[in-house]
């Protein structure tokens, strides 16, 4: 009898990951793991399960290096082998005293260098099953739903700004060519994505390092420029011929800006822009090195809104910066009252290692910065809540995110999003008396019945 000696093929070795920070760490996290996985690397749920942890870092703020460091901690205690990667890479000194026996550590986007790593740490299986893994659309790794996808065009900020240190964690801006980002576009349209979040430090400002160079694509030229890549993305539809929702993000208000409502206003693109403002107060402007042209922006806010009426404009300030006065706090508030943003973010000032903000004069007290802190969040609840109360009674799109069980009486609720919000850091819509078909992802039109300071609830009246 011949010899039928079985070959077992080696079980491939599990890798975990814990992500913090941005949505661009969330996307170089899903970079990683894809990589990861295209050699041959399994994923793990659990710290239990995996032969390596990796831990993507954030490092802007102190609190968000407490994160950081609280995260690696945990994984170190349940795990023991750990990898660090992300914006606090760039301090590894630190990572090490308190953690030397940490495996690794990079900084920002080094996906090259987290791969070799976790190679060292625990080795690929190879074999002629496992190598044919395909490292393609199909083999990416999505760490967020299957509806929606973070599409990033660059890295890195030409900026200074005076309490920021992401250009020397992240480097200066590098836009990715103009034919990629839009090949990535259509790849995930093409997988089931219904709503692209292009996301970028300076998404305004995509191309400027490269002067805007052009590549062919579908039999023409396409400039790496904010307004070509939105209006292409503005052409591209889902398997049932259906336009995605694309939601710009970090957007700066130069002069250019302006040519991109149109397109939202012909449907093209969703009527939402998540802008940067961090004050309005000249004087503070100044000291924080941003443009203080506060009033031409609530002039050019006004046009946009008669061009797009349904135009969602989000943002986030920063109370308390040194030198904010109480007259600069209180034209903050009321250049909000003439703005009337849609959603907003609001941050105590928090002093950041290397930050240029860090040496300036008269810093607000602890106790003031709680005072304004408060009084920003009520001026902005109340602005939420009169601009939500408008749309009570319209009939508006809303894509679902999830939808939950019946409860006693057989009733199923769903929670999805408006086009004025984004996944993660605005409101939701939440739905009563939904059909047992709707899933994730669907875009339907709902019923708005009621508002409150965050959030809409309705009903759906056609899918």
């Amino acid at each position: 009898m011949a010899d039928k000696t079985l070959t077992r093929i080696p079980e491939s070795p599990k890798v975990g990951m814990v992500s913090l920070g941005c949505p661009k760490a969330l996307v170089d996290s899903e970079r990683i793991l894809t990589r990861l996985r295209a050699d041959g690397y399994a994923m793990s749920a659990d710290y239990a399960g995996a032969d390596v942890v990796l831990v993507n870092t954030c490092g802007f703020l102190d609190s968000a290096k407490e994160e950081s460091l609280a995260a690696i901690g945990e994984a170190m205690a349940e795990n023991g082998r750990v990898i660090v990667t992300g914006c606090m890479g760039n301090e590894a000194e630190a990572i090490r005293a308190r953690f030397p026996d940490v495996l690794a550590v990079t900084g920002a986007h080094q996906y090259e260098q987290v791969v070799d790593a976790v190679h060292v740490a625990a080795p690929p299986t190879r074999g002629p099953f496992v190598d044919l893994i395909p490292a393609g659309a199909d083999g990416e790794v999505k760490l967020t739903p299957r509806h929606y996808s973070y599409l990033k065009i660059s890295e890195g900020c030409n900026h200074s700004c005076a309490f920021c240190i992401i250009p020397d964690l992240r480097g200066k801006l590098s836009s990715r060519r103009i034919d990629a980002v839009l090949r990535e576009a259509e790849k995930l349209v093409a997988a089931g994505t219904k709503e692209l979040l292009v996301i970028s430090q300076d998404t305004s400002a995509y191309g400027v390092d490269t002067k805007h160079e052009a590549q062919m694509w579908k039999g023409r030229e396409v400039r790496a420029h904010m307004t070509d890549l939105a209006r292409e993305l503005g052409q591209l539809r889902t398997p049932e011929g259906h336009a995605p929702w694309v939601r710009m993000h970090y957007v700066y208000p130069y002069p250019h800006v302006d040519a991109i409502i149109p397109l939202m206003a012909e449907g093209l693109l969703t009527p939402y822009l998540d802008i940067p403002f961090q004050h309005a107060a000249p004087n503070v402007l100044r000291a924080m090195k941003r443009p203080a042209n506060e009033a031409k922006v609530l002039e050019r806010i006004k046009a946009w809104r008669e061009i797009c009426p349904d135009l969602a404009i989000r943002s986030s300030f920063v109370v308390g910066f040194p030198g904010e006065t109480e007259e600069d706090f209180q034209y903050l508030l009321d250049w909000l009252d003439e703005a009337q943003l849609d959603r907003v973010g609001g941050f105590r000032f928090e002093p950041v290692e290397g930050a240029q903000a860090n040496d300036l004069p008269n810093p607000v007290p602890e106790e003031v910065k709680e005072d304004r802190y408060r009084r920003l969040m009520e001026k902005t609840e109340a602005i939420s809540a009169a601009r939500l109360q408008r749309k009570v009674g319209r009939v508006i799109p809303v894509i679902i995110d999830e939808v939950g069980e019946p409860d006693e009486d057989g009733d199923i609720g769903a929670t999805g999003r408006s086009q004025a919000d984004a996944p993660e850091i605005d409101g939701q819509v939440l739905l009563r008396d939904v059909s047992p078909e709707l899933r994730a992802g669907d875009i339907v039109s709902v019923l708005v019945e009621e508002a409150d300071a965050h959030d809409l609830f309705g009903v759906v009246v056609e899918s």
